[in-house]
């Protein structure tokens, strides 16, 4: 939401902006982001479906304005005694949308009643498009994270499942702007690793045509990204794709890791990272 309202405010000039998002339960959205705020009196505020703007945007499901707020008549007015105490006049508020169900509400305000133009509107719902895209984001890490746990057979079978985790999440890292969710996710691609290196590592545990790799062999995020990826069969080009990457810096990064894992070929790399408990 920070990044959103951010870019909102740059993009219209408008001078506050807020935000928040639905809670579970019967379409109650919480605003718990401000900026360009001289009061407290939005922070925390519960606005419910269909009460206020904002409910309103809930309710549609679609941008609403006013261009002043306390006299217009296209809104229910339970929240005036805040939006006034802020002295806010005009008012857009655009729902954010994932997979048809809104997750929230970005509100940009002006303190005189002067009408919002398209141009204003429109850079709204591309914030709101932004934020949307993020929310995906964050719940297809949070899926992730859910499913990705060692299986506790040890089948080859399974640890593909989770392999297929594994890269998913490296992959998915880097798109993260939540730097706490971020850090989970990388912790779990450790977790996993280790894991995975516990299990092959037991008393029947095949033999590997690759070369052995200590403990003390680092790879960088990336090259770890990278061999992910291509532990899961994908091409330069697949990894280039998945990764936001060009083809020519995949290549640099594998480079850089065989070579640190001593390796000579991709399949090397890949079981030398295995061994070293870098990768599952």
């Amino acid at each position: 939401m920070r990044g959103a309202l951010h870019r909102l405010r740059l993009a219209t000039g408008l001078p506050l902006a807020f935000a928040g998002l639905v809670e579970p339960g019967p379409g109650q959205l919480r605003i718990s982001e401000l900026q360009g705020n001289r009061t407290t009196s939005l922070s925390g505020l519960s606005v419910h479906s269909g009460n206020g703007l904002g409910g309103k945007a809930v309710a549609l499901a679609r941008p609403c304005w006013v261009t002043d707020y306390s006299s217009s008549r296209q809104i229910s007015h339970e929240y005036d005694a805040a939006v006034a105490a802020e002295g806010i006049r005009s008012v857009l508020a655009v729902p954010v949308v994932v997979r048809r169900r809104v997750r929230g509400v970005l509100y940009g305000a002006l303190r005189a009643p002067q009408p919002l133009g398209d141009r204003t509107v429109g850079a709204a719902m591309e914030a709101a498009r932004d934020m949307e895209q993020a929310l995906v984001v964050r719940d297809e890490a949070r899926n992730l994270l859910a499913a990705a746990r060692p299986p506790e057979d040890g089948s080859p079978g399974a640890w593909e499942e989770v392999r297929e985790a594994h890269g998913a999440l490296r992959a998915l890292a880097p798109r993260i702007d939540d730097p706490e969710l971020r850090r989970e996710l990388l912790q779990v691609c450790g977790r996993l690793a280790g894991a995975a290196a516990a299990d092959t590592a037991g008393p029947d545990a095949p033999d590997a045509p690759a070369p052995s790799a200590g403990p003390r062999v680092a790879l960088t995020p990336r090259e770890l990204d990278v061999l992910s990826c291509v532990a899961l069969g994908a091409t330069n080009a697949t990894t280039a794709d998945r990764l936001g990457l060009r083809p020519e810096t995949v290549k640099g990064y594998l480079r850089s890791a065989m070579r640190k894992l001593e390796a000579h070929t991709r399949l090397e790399a890949v079981v030398a990272a295995r061994r070293a408990g870098l990768l599952p």
